[in-house]
């Protein structure tokens, strides 16, 4: 009885299920080690997670005849597929969900040849080295299904094992990672299209089961557009969908990838496209991102591409022809990605440093190629010989642990060419994608932000790629003998961490903004005390390698109209950025303004606002124009460009009318003052704006001759009523007589003279006002201050 007992606890202990468990936490705690320990050599997570797997496989611990027997059984083969056929949906999945679509579309052309230029060449050696396989492996099946196989091997591309090293390595946000990381899964999804597409077409049954899956699936992808607008609608006082609701898509997801895989087809293209097409906007889209991001990169990729090195079995190349069949695959493999990339970067003009790196990246395995050479190839082929999937999966893991290193070694080496350089908009293409970090401390700021963005964006989706970043300040902790209902309003927190209610009314903005505009906007939290909340911000604007930082002002408007002071913190955090962003700022006076002709209107009404950008030249001012051409576009914006100049004297006119004869004609002559202005390069970029869109009537042009601060500030309260948004530099004009004097009474030295005196509830005006800082270089600071 007593051995019987302990015959059914020990198979009860090591049945196929509980193995599976105690090698998946294996897996985890030898994944987690490996990565703190490489992270210090700059190795990203997918490689130490692919080393664990190996250290825990049959070329490690497995060895012990103890744990093998726990780990290898013939019965657990089905409990892995299972799982790794659940990640595999739930990740792709989640992918889709955060690929950027829209930059895919716009930047197609190039994507597509650098991921085509890889694989096509990758097909060639595929084929011609196919032959020798076919002998070497002894094979009995398919000549075809071999062929094919061995081509798509040398010509896909792992795209999650590429996302993954490149937000490890935090070069996804950079041009080269957007573009490596949509050649990718273009290499991916043709890759797959294709095996499906062959499947398909080998007979008129499968051709009948490939249009019932794609119909199957636009079907799908229709059915969570309704799911998804009828879930945002629902409880609208909930931040995020109940556990059932997301149990409920998930489920969905997950039955018509089954369906796939039913059918023949494999499902990765399925879950990937199902989450590309899932609406972004709204809570439904935000709660599957909130809970499946933590879930899936701290557990599912760690376990997925860990087995993926569990798999990999040493012992297989103690001879020497396996050992030769290894180095054909990888280096062919090395050789055609390379070789087709640097190909297709020449003929982009792309540089050869960067088609280097770009080889390398997209010479990263390890995922729907096992399914290649594992179950999903009996549809084409099936191994008669157990050695060839041995060779062909060491040959992938071995491609995978040499590429990810180098690519970690070139980021190192070639720093420069992943750096922060889209620092400030004087000299970068107004047709340029701008990146910009819009800063909240609540509800209240994000009726100024909106609009602005929304104006940034000259009406152009494409033109701009916004992120919001909920600052709030973390309070320290302090005893209290109040009971909960006693404490005060803003003593209290939710249950979904910090940002109490207005989380809420945060997200119901942004919907309102995407849904108005259809530019997505991503929502991230800084939590700290405001000593600290500034590096928050910069560390932010850093990895998001944005070009531009809109902070709110420390001030707000009381219904009479004058400036209340909030938190002095928000005043320090906005100073100390203003010294250490890595990045152009801008603080945004929001005012409140009645009427039509507001700026916060601009996004609910149809009438155009008018906008003002005030120039007295240096640096500062050029940056507050480059931003000003970018709203030029809007339909809604009216630009006006004010230029404050010396009052010129009739000496100095003629002075400047013998002068003239041996200048420039044009645009220069077109505008009096820059004939007599000591600043070369404002005149030079004034004049360009002039010649590109006030000749073209695209903006307004309006020169006020003053001759010191007191005829400025005169001039200002002129126009103070004409305009709803006034954008002007902070400073970087050194000493000019057309701010003498204004300085006198400055209470917010951050805003500059200008910026400080248009803010001030001293200074009757109704309109808001930004004030902008460019990106301060040292040899730059030199020149103009």
């Amino acid at each position: 009885m007593d051995a019987t007992h302990r015959m059914v606890c020990q198979e009860d202990l090591f049945n196929p299920l509980s193995s599976m468990g105690v090698q998946v936490s294996f897996i985890l705690v030898l994944s987690h080690f490996f990565h703190l320990v490489l992270k210090a050599f700059g190795q990203p997570g997918p490689i130490a997670q692919i080393l664990a797997g190996m250290v825990l496989g049959p070329t490690g611990i497995s060895n012990i005849r103890a744990i093998r027997d726990v780990f290898f059984q013939a019965s657990a083969a089905d409990y892995y597929e299972i799982f790794g056929f659940l990640s595999r949906i739930v990740f792709m999945f989640l992918i889709g969900l955060e690929t950027d679509f829209p930059y895919i579309i716009r930047n197609l052309r190039v994507a597509g040849i650098v991921a085509c230029g890889g694989a096509a060449v990758g097909s060639v050696f595929g084929i011609a080295v196919s032959f020798f396989l076919y002998q070497q492996f002894e094979e009995k099946g398919s000549k075809f299904g071999f062929f094919f196989i061995i081509m798509l091997i040398l010509a896909y591309t792992a795209s999650p094992i590429v996302i993954r090293l490149a937000a490890e390595l935090k070069f996804a946000t950079s041009d080269v990672g957007k573009l490596a990381i949509s050649s990718a899964l273009i290499n991916e999804m043709a890759c797959l299209a294709l095996f499906n597409a062959i499947v398909a077409l080998r007979s008129f049954r499968g051709f009948g089961r490939g249009i019932f899956c794609t119909l199957f699936i636009t079907g799908v992808v229709i059915l969570n557009k309704y799911l998804a607008s009828w879930f945002n609608k629902r409880n609208r006082n909930q931040k995020y969908l109940k556990n059932m609701e997301v149990f409920f898509l998930l489920s969905l997801v997950i039955a018509a990838s089954v369906i796939i895989e039913l059918e023949t087809f494999n499902s990765i293209v399925c879950s990937f496209v199902l989450g590309v097409m899932f609406p972004k906007e709204g809570k439904t889209a935000r709660t599957l991102l909130h809970k499946l991001t933590y879930s899936v990169h701290n557990f599912v990729l760690p376990i997925y591409f860990g087995y993926v090195g569990f798999q990999f079995d040493g012992n297989n190349l103690w001879k020497l022809s396996n050992v030769i069949i290894v180095a054909i695959m990888v280096l062919l493999s090395i050789g055609s990605k390379m070789s087709g990339t640097l190909a297709a970067c020449n003929y982009l003009n792309i540089p050869l440093n960067e088609g280097v790196f770009l080889g390398f990246v997209l010479n990263l395995k390890g995922h729907a190629d096992l399914l290649l050479i594992g179950g999903a190839s009996k549809s084409l082929m099936s191994w008669s010989n157990p050695r060839a999937y041995n060779l062909l999966l060491i040959s992938i893991v071995i491609n995978t642990i040499i590429s990810g290193p180098i690519v970690a070694l070139l980021m190192r080496r070639e720093y420069k060419l992943f750096s922060h350089t889209h620092t400030s908009l004087e000299h970068t293409d107004p047709n340029h994608e701008l990146r910009a970090l819009a800063c909240a401390y609540g509800p209240r700021h994000l009726s100024g932000l909106f609009p602005l963005l929304s104006a940034l964006s000259g009406g152009h989706t494409s033109h701009l790629s916004p992120f919001l970043l909920h600052l709030i300040e973390l309070l320290h902790k302090r005893r209290t003998n109040l009971s909960y209902h006693e404490l005060e309003q803003d003593e209290l927190s939710d249950d979904e961490g910090y940002g109490g209610n207005d989380v809420l009314e945060i997200h119901c903005a942004i919907d309102a903004f995407i849904s108005d505009t259809k530019i997505f906007m991503p929502l991230s939290k800084a939590v700290s005390s405001f000593p600290t909340l500034y590096e928050d911000v910069c560390n932010a604007a850093e990895d998001l390698r944005v070009s531009v930082v809109i902070l709110p002002f420390h001030k707000h408007q009381r219904i009479d109209g004058k400036m209340e002071s909030g938190k002095e913190g928000i005043r320090t955090t906005n100073q100390k950025i203003l010294r250490h962003a890595p990045c152009s700022v801008g603080i945004l006076v929001d005012r409140i303004q009645t009427g039509f002709l507001a700026f916060s209107h601009l996004l609910i009404s149809d009438h155009v606002q008018h906008v003002a950008t005030l120039f007295f030249g240096g640096s500062d001012d050029r940056e507050a124009l480059a931003w000003s051409r970018r709203m030029i576009s809007h339909s809604r914006i009216n630009l006006t460009v004010v230029r404050f100049v010396p009052l010129v004297t009739i000496n100095d006119m003629e002075a400047t009318a013998e002068s003239s004869s041996s200048s420039d004609e044009g645009v220069l002559m077109a505008l009096p003052s820059l004939r007599s202005s000591s600043s070369e390069t404002d005149n030079a970029f004034l004049a360009d704006f002039y010649d590109r869109h006030v000749s073209t009537g695209q903006a307004g042009y309006v020169e006020k001759q003053v001759k010191n601060g007191t005829e400025t500030v005169k001039e200002l309260r002129d126009i103070g009523d004409m305009y709803s948004l006034f954008i002007v530099g902070k400073g970087g004009r050194g000493h000019s007589t057309l701010t003498t004097g204004m300085s006198d009474w400055e209470e917010c030295p951050e805003l500059g003279t200008v910026g400080d005196l248009l803010a001030s509830s001293d200074f009757n005006i109704n309109g808001s006002v930004l004030v902008v800082q460019q990106h301060r270089h040292q040899k730059k600071d030199l020149i103009d201050d």
